[in-house]
């Protein structure tokens, strides 16, 4: 699913969120949503950002400790038809936000 938005971030910044069973990935007024695991609470922090590949603290129900969670957006977009080439390319870094 993917919605047109006006979230302020910088222009190279895109923002990583989750709410009600989904994960958002905001860029661009684009806010791209994707099923999250079942058991996630929310993302903690982003480890790394490599032109469409996220490492990702999250927390998860089962486990007290946060876990390395693997995001591969490349995929998702395709699926969507959006050319993840040049979607991703301005992005120089990802933070975690939640309202």
């Amino acid at each position: 699913m993917t919605e047109r938005n006006n979230t302020l971030s910088s222009n190279h910044e895109a923002v990583l969120s989750s709410a009600d069973g989904f994960t958002a990935f905001s860029y661009g007024g684009y806010n791209i949503r994707f099923r999250a695991p079942y058991s996630l609470e929310r993302y903690v922090d982003v480890l790394r950002w490599d032109d469409g590949y996220l490492v990702v603290l999250a927390k998860y129900r089962h486990n007290a400790e946060s876990e390395e969670e693997y995001i591969d957006l490349k995929p998702i977009l395709e699926g969507l038809y959006i050319d993840s080439a040049s979607f991703l390319k301005p992005i120089k870094s990802v933070r975690i936000a939640y309202a």
